[in-house]
Formats: C-alpha cells, structure tokens, sequence
C-alpha cells in the first residue's frame, strides 16, 4: 500500500509515500533527482529506556555487533562493499532509537538494501563469543577515550541521573556501564535481536534520485521474507510531573580546566508545540553569540568563556533544557548562577523581543532545512517522525510549525519551565591531580553515558 506523493501545505514542495511489507516493515520513499545519490535509513524502535537494570549500554553493544558480520557478509564486509562503491555508512544509538545509514551513488542502491536485509534476516548466523568479546572491549574503551577520561566527560550521565530519578526508564544513557557491559552474554545479545530487530518494529526510508517502483521491488525482493517477533515489550513509562519541584544539585571535583555551571531543566515532550516553544526561548538565550547569555557572560560581564543553551528533544520523556556555562579565569560558579537567574527570571516576564523572535525562528528555520536538504538528513527525519510520532509526513512540515510559534508562547513556557525549582544543577570545580585521584577513591560511580552514540 502506499499515499499519493503530493506535497503537502507547508512541505517546501518535498514529497514522500509510505508502503508497509505483509511482515510489517514500514517503507518511506522520497524522490529528489537533484544528484545522483541515494541515502538508505533503518530505524529500529528500540535504544537505551528499553534496556532494563542489570544489562544497561546492550542496545549500543549491539549497535556495533551489527557491523561485525552477518549471514552473507564476513567480518568487516559491510563498510568494505559500502565504501568500495562509493558509499559512506554509520549506524549509532540514542535513548528511543538505533539506526543505520548509507549514502550511495545511485547505482549502488540496491547494494545498500541487500546489506541492511541481510544484517536484519541473518545476524545471528554470524555472532558469536569472538564477535561478542571483541565489541565489548571496543565499547569499553569508547566509554574510557570519550567519557570517563575527558574533562567534564561524564556531566551529560550525572545529569541525566540527577533529572530523572532512580528506576526511570532515562535515568541510565546509552554507553551503559562498565559493570553492565561486562555482564552482557551472547545469550542476552541474540535474546536482545529476536526481539527488537525484526521488519515490524523497524522503519525504512530511502531518500535520493531513485525509481520508486524498481526501489520498492528491491526492498521486497530482500526483506518480504524475514519473519516478523511479536516478542516485544512496550518501554517503560517514562511520564513526570511537568517540573522537577525542587532544585537538584551536585559538585564534582575533577581535573578539569575551569569551573563549570551545567543544568538540566525539564520540559515538554518532543512533537509538542509547547517543545517548539521551548526550542525557540533556549535559542534566544543561549543559541550562538548573539544569545543574550553569551552577550551578558561572554562578552558584557567577561566571567565566562563559553555559554550556551539548548534543547534535547525526547519523546518518550520530558525533554531537557540544556545549560552549559564554562568561567572565566577564577570567578567563583555563584556569581555566574546569579545572572543566569536574572537573566531567566527577565526572559520570562518580557519574553522576546520581535527582533530575537525573528532570528531564532529563522536560525531554527535553516536548521532544519540543512537537514531536509540533504538525502541523508531527509531520511533520517521521516524514519524519526515514523518511528516516534507514527507519521513520517510530519517532518516535511516541521519548519512551518516552528514559524507559526508566537512570541507569547515562547515567554508562557519559559515562565513555567526555566525556574531554579525545575533544574538539576552540577557544579564542576577543578582540583590537582593528586586530590583528583583521592576524590575518584570515595565516589561512587554512575550508570550512564551520552545522548547519542556513534558507534564507529
């Protein structure tokens, strides 16, 4: 089955036309003959809220055991084939997703679908202890080189533990811990696929200069015949109250270069008008130079180096609000919490000005049409619409939602959002090695890693 493509209100003339396969495979086509490139997206609904305690970082691990072979392709074949035609590929992982991505020149397409149905129909054919080792220790020392021995490296899981609390299906981030990965079996791996990689739980959407009918013979040519699993179970709950209710805090004493002020602040859940609303205040305060915190901090008060705000779109949770704050020389993190107060407290009752609502929809504007611009970036938004929303048609008309925002919501959900009673704050402050070491002894770990994981 499929939908006409005609381009919607609002869609920029972009079109697309969704089919579903009898084993339940969701397909998204869109035509764009504008270069000879074709781009392969696979989203399957599954990332870390679905893990359970015990066997955190599996839906990541598996990410990279999908490039580790499969029931046709030794090894290392898919990047050797793909990037041997001329193609480029990567596969990574979030709280609500993992997937997979080609580019190709066009004539390589049917290539690109004979891999990911190949990986999707056979991969237990190739994984084994060796395979299942082998990406343990990679993820493991991923997790060392871009986490634990980073400065201000493990400030997105403390966080993210602090915002939701213990038992909440976000509490924990997709790198998992060091403990979790260990624990993981090749039986908990294989268990893991059954039941999360099958054509009914994925959507595929091809995007580029393609022939929609002969695109459409390929993908059931190589994917009709995978059994669909009826196995899965529903992530857990993930709703919260609508503000924390209180301010969460931590410090961390670590060898970092400079103090730091981070917060999350909870707010509205992704494909909300209410979370375009959001989108739009973060970037009047805190998106690029010309955002009032940097003007304050930056460059009128000169008390730090670096400030930004932004927002983390979920949709199975509360979003977060995103506060990074870097000081300047040895000002002291209160001082700095304090214009941010002010400076929040202000927003919310002014709101914008036309001239800062003007910039930031027009900065979220080309924002998300650099992504619809690109074979590769379509892509990836019609399988995010699909996957999380149920409708891919909705990312062709994202822009114009965002424009239709008017500047009153944008101060309401600032008012109602951006409050110290709603933000779990960490506080970086930098020691010498030797006290660093001795702090790392008596503190306890946590289980988490970044929002999203790029797997190679």
């Amino acid at each position: 089955m499929g939908h006409t493509a005609t381009a919607q209100a609002g869609s920029g003339g972009l079109t697309a036309t969704e089919h579903r396969l009898a084993n339940g495979l969701r397909v998204v086509l869109s035509e764009d003959h504008l270069t000879p490139v074709a781009a392969v997206c696979l989203w399957y609904d599954v990332g870390s809220r679905h893990e359970v305690a015990g066997r955190t970082g599996l839906a990541h691990l598996f990410e990279h055991l999908m490039f580790q072979g499969s029931g046709q392709v030794k090894g290392n074949g898919h990047f050797e084939l793909v990037q041997g035609a001329g193609g480029s590929l990567n596969g990574t992982t979030s709280f609500e997703r993992t997937n997979y991505f080609e580019t190709m020149p066009t004539h390589q397409l049917e290539l690109a679908l004979w891999l990911e149905a190949d990986r999707m129909g056979s991969l237990l054919d190739a994984l084994d202890e060796e395979s299942m080792e082998n990406q343990r220790d990679v993820v493991k020392n991923e997790r060392r080189q871009r986490y634990d021995n980073v400065p201000y490296g493990t400030a997105f899981e403390r966080l993210t533990a602090l915002a939701y609390p213990e038992g909440h299906p976000y509490h924990h981030t997709p790198i998992g811990s060091m403990a979790d990965l260990d624990a993981a079996t090749l039986e908990d791996a294989r268990a893991f696929f059954r039941t999360y990689y099958a054509p009914n739980n994925a959507v595929l959407s091809v995007v580029g200069d393609i022939d929609p009918e002969q695109t459409l013979a390929w993908i059931e040519k190589y994917f009709g015949s995978i059994p669909s699993h009826d196995g899965k179970q529903p992530p857990r709950d993930g709703t919260l109250p609508g503000t924390i209710g209180g301010q969460l805090r931590e410090e961390v004493r670590e060898e970092v270069p400079a103090r730091a002020l981070m917060a999350a602040y909870r707010l509205p859940h992704d494909g909300t008008r209410e979370a375009d609303a959001a989108d739009l205040a973060l970037t009047v305060l805190g998106g690029g130079e010309s955002s009032r915190l940097h003007n304050r901090l930056v460059r009128r008060d000169r008390t730090a180096v670096a400030a930004g705000f932004g927002l983390l779109r979920l949709a199975g949770a509360p979003s977060l609000g995103w506060l990074d704050v870097k000081t300047s020389g040895g000002v002291e993190v209160e001082r700095i919490e304090t214009a941010v107060d002010e400076e929040l407290a202000r927003f919310a009752a002014e709101g914008p000005t036309p001239e800062e609502m003007e910039r930031a929809q027009a900065q979220l504007e080309r924002e998300w049409l650099d992504r619809l611009g690109t074979v590769a970036g379509r892509a990836d938004e019609l399988c995010r619409f699909a996957v999380l929303f149920g409708d891919p048609q909705l990312a062709l008309t994202a822009v114009q939602r965002v424009l239709e925002v008017t500047a009153d919501e944008v101060r309401e959900i600032a008012a109602a959002t951006l409050r110290p009673d709603n933000r779990a704050v960490l506080v970086y402050e930098p020691v010498e090695p030797a006290e660093a070491d001795a702090d790392a002894g008596t503190e306890d770990g946590v289980d988490a890693d970044a929002h999203e994981e790029a797997g190679k």
